[in-house]
């Protein structure tokens, strides 16, 4: 796990920045694709260069105020980028040459002491080389040349962020065995308030100690015999402070406190349903692979609606989330919230369960044996399963040809598998490899 460093591209409009995200975070994004419910839109996406893992951010997928000038709405991208992001990408366009909007992102750039990198895109060729060189009169440093399309310059553009990431600080201070909960959830959903109902319950000694990440601060208390550390509760307190771009910021905040994390507890506002909000954080934390709860909050405010009907809602909206435990809260009163840090436990050990590989296997094999499964003509075999790694749990299935696998098959087994390991509050990974010798 790492700590979650946040590369942020801002730039006007059409500069290419979509295009760059695209290629910097390669071909990650497409793994879960068949993940039924997860909103697509993405904004953000993990990379990995040179054996370090950072998060990019697209800023302009981020719609600010539409009524704002241009000006106003990429100024407002540069500003959160500079709260949140630990390495500023800022792009510009050679074939246009320089713009207003681009003197006022650089007016705003130069005033952080956060690294920025200047990159000049559309530079397809040496004449546009050349011209780029205006763009140093903006103050920000070397022009790195590149063209988001075809690939030029992108590598070196990689060794320079990497170059810039912040060298993540030491959690020596955390005892080894702790919980790493991270409480997340779009804006106004009360997240400020069930952290702070979670410890006064505790009534613990909470002491505060400074994340990996600038600013960050994670708060750790014992519960019971557990021992739990909650992901940047500076980050959850501060949230509410800032209006401009909010849902922007909060969705990196978020991003980043998962990447930390060992469960993220999604709260949503029971009074408001699920929103495209809500999938889009609880999106994240399934594609990070994460432990996850659902706590639904401000259930005081729900007249008429069981609890049973409600969960019913919040499976049909977040399919992709279904073995995610779901508990009903209200911070203000101080109910369900002793449920939250437990569901937490629970589904962080089950992360962490690994099954021995007689018993895998055995289950595996029961599950094709009763629904053997073609494609194309072509029979599966299984040969062997294991599961190398946890966190979340991962299968490896053995088989003659895992190209004809489909999602809905990989789901059969799934639920097969949680008939007899529950799994309550983890994701579970299937791949399949080609076995090399068979008999």
């Amino acid at each position: 796990m790492f700590g979650g460093s946040i590369v942020a591209i801002v730039g006007r409009p059409n500069v290419g920045k979509s295009t760059l995200f695209n290629r910097l975070v390669g071909k990650r994004i497409a793994i879960v694709e068949d993940t039924p419910g997860i909103t697509r839109d993405r904004l953000y996406a993990e990379a990995e260069w040179v054996g370090k893992h950072f998060v990019v951010v697209d800023t302009g997928g981020f719609v600010m105020n539409e009524k704002d000038p241009l000006t106003m709405q990429v100024k407002g991208q540069a500003e959160v980028a500079i709260s949140e992001a630990d390495v500023i990408v800022f792009m510009v366009d050679a074939q246009e040459g320089l713009t207003p909007a681009d003197h006022e992102v650089a007016d705003v750039l130069r005033r952080t002491r956060k690294p920025v990198l200047l990159v000049a895109n559309k530079v397809d060729n040496e004449r546009l080389e050349r011209e780029a060189m205006e763009f140093y009169t903006l103050g920000l440093g070397d022009i790195h040349a590149v063209s988001s399309l075809h690939g030029r310059g992108i590598a070196e553009l990689l060794d320079a962020i990497v170059e810039k990431l912040p060298s993540q600080r030491s959690e020596e201070d955390f005892p080894e065995d702790a919980v790493r909960i991270a409480i997340v959830g779009r804006p106004n959903v009360g997240k400020s308030s069930l952290l702070n109902a979670i410890l006064n319950e505790e009534r613990a000694i909470v002491s505060e100690i400074p994340g990996t990440t600038r600013d960050a601060v994670d708060t750790y208390f014992e519960h019971g015999n557990d021992k739990i550390i909650l992901i940047d509760t500076a980050g959850i307190r501060r949230a509410g402070k800032v209006q401009r771009s909010i849902e922007y910021y909060s969705v990196l905040r978020a991003v980043r406190a998962i990447e930390r994390a060992d469960v993220a507890s999604v709260v949503i506002d029971a009074s408001e349903g699920v929103t495209d909000g809500d999938k889009r954080v609880a999106g994240y934390s399934h594609e990070a692979g994460r432990a996850g709860v659902i706590v639904v909050n401000k259930w005081d405010l729900v007249k008429d609606v069981s609890t049973k009907e409600f969960g019913r809602m919040v499976r049909r909206e977040m399919p992709f989330m279904n073995y995610a435990p779901i508990v009903f809260t209200s911070a203000v009163q101080g109910k369900g919230v002793g449920d939250v840090i437990d569901s937490a436990i629970l589904a962080a050990q089950n992360h962490a369960m690994r099954l021995p590989t007689a018993e895998l296997n055995r289950i595996i094999t029961e599950a094709c044996d009763a629904r053997p499964y073609s494609s194309k003509g072509r029979e599966l075999r299984v040969y062997y399963s294991t599961m190398p790694v946890v966190k979340p749990p991962t299968i490896v299935l053995f088989v003659n040809d895992p190209d004809i696998i489909h999602p809905t098959y990989r789901r059969y087994l799934e639920n097969q598998l949680r008939k007899r390991y529950p799994y309550e509050g983890t994701p579970l990974r299937i791949l399949a490899r080609k076995a090399e010798h068979t008999h």
